[in-house]
């Protein structure tokens, strides 16, 4: 059908961009002298975390989120993006020594997005500690791409996806796997319910997801999901921003 043509058709472009990364090391800055060491630092971590993202897309066929154990740092969420529709973005990071920098790709110039993400990171800062200690905001910087899957416009609920991507890369810890994240959560760290839950998770079933994060609060919810859908997966709920951290890395 229409979407898996598109699907290998993508595959082809993941393809082309894996083989054009040697002259992606090769470029200068705007007046045509070398890159500083930190442009290139940076550089290298982008492409790193591009070649992991093409190849778990050339691996993973044509579902969205593939089988198997991802990197650390990876992350699928479903939600609303800035079209309206519902969609499945995905978020790769990376860890380096540094001072406490956060770096994100693929947003843009968008408020919302940007916003929820620091959303994310100061949260991290003020409460990394309750999540495990060996979780350094000063000592390490981290860069986030992120990814719309579908082409429906970037979401702007990327703070629990972000704060659980952070933690994950951290840690060195991957998500569980075929995991969903749904919700949200606020600057206070209180978790949102899941808007049009029936359909977030048809979006998570279309997208190959077999486990859903999802808020305690939109347990209400599921009287209005045809039970076949809900019957389609593992769900896993979570009570608070940390619980969601825990739970997304398979800790008990």
């Amino acid at each position: 059908d229409t979407e898996m043509a598109q699907l290998r058709v993508q595959r082809l472009h993941y393809e082309d961009l894996l083989s054009s990364q040697p002259q992606l090391r090769l470029i200068r800055q705007a007046d045509g002298e070398p890159l500083t060491s930190e442009q290139s630092r940076i550089l290298e971590a982008q492409l790193r975390t591009q070649t992991e993202l093409l190849n778990s897309l050339l691996q993973g066929g044509d579902t969205l989120i593939p089988e198997g154990m991802g990197a650390p740092g990876q992350v699928y969420t479903i939600s609303r993006g800035k079209s309206g529709m519902i969609g499945a973005f995905r978020l790769e990071s990376q860890m380096l020594p540094g001072n406490g920098k956060f770096e994100r790709t693929g947003l843009g110039s968008d408020r919302d997005c940007k916003e929820s993400t620091n959303t994310a990171f100061n949260f991290l800062k003020a409460n990394g500690n309750r999540i495990s200690g060996s979780i350094s905001t000063t000592m390490r910087d981290y860069i986030i791409n992120y990814q719309d899957l579908q082409g429906i416009g970037m979401t702007g609920k990327l703070a629990l996806p972000t704060l659980i991507a952070l933690c994950s890369i951290a840690l060195g810890r991957p998500t569980v796997s075929t995991l969903a994240v749904l919700g949200e959560i606020s600057i206070s760290g209180t978790i949102l319910k899941v808007d049009e839950l029936a359909n977030s998770l048809q979006v998570c079933l279309d997208s190959g997801a077999k486990k859903v994060l999802l808020p305690i609060t939109s347990a209400a919810d599921l009287g209005t999901v045809p039970p076949e859908l809900v019957g389609s997966f593992n769900l896993i709920f979570y009570s608070s921003a940390e619980d969601a951290v825990f739970k997304a890395l398979g800790v008990e």
